[in-house]
């Protein structure tokens, strides 16, 4: 997709998005045989729910039915959250991924596997995970210090807040 229509998808449907309570994340066009796929990922602090996708989905289709952003040829409208995996690129990403698993590119080289406890105008306080009986460790990281963050699934995790209420 061209910087240009980028941009212009982005002015058009971005103040749509934030009327419904939502985050416009992510636009992308794909060219998918002859038509033409166009993916757009929201969220919120809180999540995006099912209804609140269904809404926004029927909102931009409707937007962009009467304008040309798309121009003449078919397109299909895509309308999700970002996936389990998501890429952290924007200080609310770090914030919203409070408490879960993140992998880490160190500016410094190599990486690291910690959760985030807390994040601030600087960068995050994480825990890294002991191993073999360990104890966590924390540590400090810088944003200017993180290269690129990624959150990680966790499958086996036990739900700290319901130990403590046990």
């Amino acid at each position: 997709m061209s910087t240009t229509q980028s941009e212009r998808l982005r002015e058009l449907l971005e103040p749509l998005v934030s009327s419904q309570g939502l985050d416009l994340e992510e636009i992308e066009v794909d060219s998918v045989g002859r038509k033409r796929l166009l993916r757009v990922v929201v969220d919120s602090d809180t999540g995006a729910d099912l209804d609140q996708i269904a809404d926004v989905s029927r909102a931009l289709s409707a937007k962009l039915d009467e304008s040309d952003a798309m121009g003449e040829g078919e397109y299909t409208l895509e309308v999700g959250t970002p996936g389990a995996e998501r890429l952290l690129t924007e200080h609310r990403h770090y914030v919203r991924a409070t408490d879960r698993l993140v992998k880490f590119q160190l500016a410094e080289g190599g990486e690291l596997v910690a959760r985030i406890l807390k994040v601030d105008d600087d960068g995050v306080d994480t825990e890294i995970p002991g191993v073999k009986g360990r104890k966590p460790t924390a540590r400090r990281l810088a944003f200017d210090d993180i290269v690129r963050a990624r959150v990680q699934v966790e499958f086996s995790r036990k739900d700290n807040k319901k130990e403590e209420e046990a």
